[in-house]
């Protein structure tokens, strides 16, 4: 039997009742804890890519795969041949909204592309459920940049029962370390998603990713969700007025 691995060393498991807080603000987290607003938000939005082979008329050769909106977990850049597809590009090309009150980022995003039928060959949608690996790291830098502790900064992770190989619904699996070990969350063994929640253990900050969707919502202080917000490496939009805000 082999020893622990470095993740689980540096993130033990949490005492019980660590998402207690969570569930008085957020209620159920099956799918993910969806913050308040803390006093602001906004989503970020994970990485979508394009084909850089296309034929004159705008549309792609027809063996560049037409990758399906139904992409789970971890990811990252395509390789080879694709650059970066920003959102809001895309909404400027078919007057789509990047999000709505009524419609997070989601599958049903970008509903104009779906229904051209082969437009939408050569576009590699977001992952759902999990931020790629890019946004990710980029996301933590930032957090580290906006925690009075550093990586000092106590935390904890949760993982979505969905998100585990066995489906455990008894099973509240939550994992405290410091942010400054964070990145490593992104290849933690048990899933294959990046944590559904991560938060400050002062709960100053609070990331969702849900299991339903192509966006985690950061809640926090304003400076950091305006350094989200500015950020030329993510791409992150502010949290449209609804319910869940």
């Amino acid at each position: 039997m082999s020893g622990p691995t470095p993740d689980a060393a540096h993130w033990p498991p949490a005492p019980a009742g660590a998402t207690g807080r969570l569930l008085e603000l957020c209620g159920d987290g099956l799918t993910g804890f969806m913050p308040p607003a803390l006093p602001d938000a906004a989503w970020v939005l994970n990485a979508m890519y394009e084909h850089e082979h296309e034929h004159p008329n705008g549309q792609c050769p027809a063996d560049v795969p037409a990758v399906a909106k139904d992409g789970l977990g971890r990811a990252e850049h395509p390789g080879p041949g694709w650059r970066r597809l920003r959102w809001a590009e895309l909404a400027r090309r078919t007057g789509d909204p990047v999000a709505t009150a009524e419609l997070p980022p989601c599958y049903r995003s970008f509903p104009s592309v779906a229904a051209a039928g082969g437009q939408a060959r050569g576009i590699y949608w977001p992952t759902e459920g999990s931020m790629d690996r890019e946004t990710w790291n980029r996301t933590i830098e930032i957090l580290l940049r906006h925690s009075p502790e550093g990586a000092d900064t106590r935390c904890l992770a949760y993982y979505s029962p969905l998100t585990l190989p066995a489906w455990d619904f008894d099973d509240i699996h939550v994992r405290a370390g410091r942010l400054g070990d964070a990145k490593a969350l992104y290849d933690y063994p048990e899933a294959d998603f990046s944590p559904s929640n991560l938060w400050a253990e002062d709960h100053s900050w609070v990331v969702c990713s849900d299991y339903d969707l192509w966006a985690s919502k950061v809640a926090g202080p304003a400076p950091l969700v305006e350094a989200l917000l500015a950020d030329t490496e993510l791409e992150a939009v502010r949290m449209p007025p609804a319910p869940w805000s």
